[in-house]
């Protein structure tokens, strides 16, 4: 069963879990999917693309949660936006008929999104699946003839607008990198006035070299705030499905963060899997769930590709959850062993 509590109790005990469908994944049925077997598995937030097409999926999904559970506690809806370029706001592009019909085609193989297609009869928008494609990058270097490139999709602020002044949306995230001062700034003067209306803000903000600088000028610009404040630790993006390494990188970036004792929550992100919880219990940076928790303790995880994968088997194309119950039995206990992990206390002896 779910844990009773609220995102924001998760949050102040070290047990929140956000789970990310993708800042560019517009694959509506998935996302329907994903919203509900992650909020019946007990997630405090789910992260979607600032599309309003996206966001009635996943609030479709979560009120399937709660038909099933009605004791069901309701996840916050998170949405986000970038601040100049940003790996997560593109999208793959090629032309199939350049490509030569002896390719071995290693990009269709590598997609971990199954976004890459040369089925027309099954497909009729030959090559990239522009809906499933979340801009991972994977299949640039593979292209044995370098056809494969990105287009930037940034999000439109004023689009969610009227959904975070409805109390559609409760949470937002910005996406930004260090340096960039200028386009962080451009976007703070779009959203800022939507900060009344949130239960979180979130920076999401991988490393790089004058890290904790950027962050420490992040927090002068938007302070106070009236809302939770969360720094998401974007260790290694998009790669929590490659494999048990992916995870170092989250961890360590945490740390740095830590250290720099800024007010508010961290959260990590960015390589985040199966093995997360054990390597931040193991640097010491879990504690037993409590409020007042260490302010040098994680707050949090955020999990994207990794637990998107997990339930891919589940994801019978044209076939809804509500028409099969044991499949959506299933992936929700699938969806459980990843999220009970953060929020169950560590077994000692």
């Amino acid at each position: 069963m779910p844990f009773s509590t609220t995102p924001l109790d998760s949050l102040h005990c070290g047990q929140w879990c956000k789970l990310i469908t993708g800042a560019s994944f517009q694959d509506l049925p998935q996302i329907h999917h994903l919203a509900l077997a992650y909020s019946l598995a007990g997630v405090d937030c789910l992260d979607v693309a600032a599309d309003p097409a996206v966001i009635t999926a996943a609030l479709e999904g979560v009120e399937s949660a709660l038909t099933h559970n009605p004791e069901l506690i309701r996840p916050f809806l998170m949405v986000s936006l970038n601040a100049g370029e940003d790996p997560h706001f593109r999208k793959a592009t090629f032309d199939p008929q350049a490509c030569p019909s002896d390719c071995p085609r290693p990009c269709v193989s590598i997609c971990p999104a199954a976004a890459i297609s040369f089925d027309l009869a099954k497909y009729p928008e030959l090559g990239v699946i522009r809906s499933r494609c979340y801009g991972c990058g994977r299949c640039l270097p593979v292209c044995p003839l370098g056809h494969i490139l990105t287009d930037s999709q940034p999000a439109d602020p004023s689009l969610i607008k009227p959904l975070i002044r409805a109390g559609q949306v409760q949470a937002l995230e910005l996406h930004t990198r260090p340096g960039e001062t200028a386009a962080f700034l451009e976007l703070w003067q779009q959203v800022k006035e939507f900060i009344p209306y949130l239960n979180v803000l979130a920076i999401s903000c991988p490393d790089g070299e004058g890290l904790q600088e950027y962050l420490a000028w992040i927090f002068e610009l938007i302070s106070p705030l009236p809302c939770a404040l969360i720094w998401q630790t974007d260790g290694r993006p998009m790669s929590g499905d490659i494999g048990d390494g992916a995870t170092r990188a989250c961890v360590k970036l945490s740390e740095k963060v830590l250290s720099q004792h800024l007010p508010g929550f961290v959260q990590v992100a960015g390589g985040t899997n199966d093995h997360t919880v054990a390597k931040l219990r193991a640097s010491g940076l879990l504690r037993s769930p409590r409020p007042g928790n260490d302010p040098r303790s994680v707050a949090g995880i955020a999990y994207g590709s990794y637990a998107r994968s997990l339930l891919a088997e589940f994801q019978k194309e044209g076939l809804a959850w509500s028409e099969a119950p044991d499949l959506l039995n299933a992936a929700v206990t699938v969806a459980q062993s990843l999220v009970h992990q953060i929020k169950s206390p560590p077994h000692h002896g």
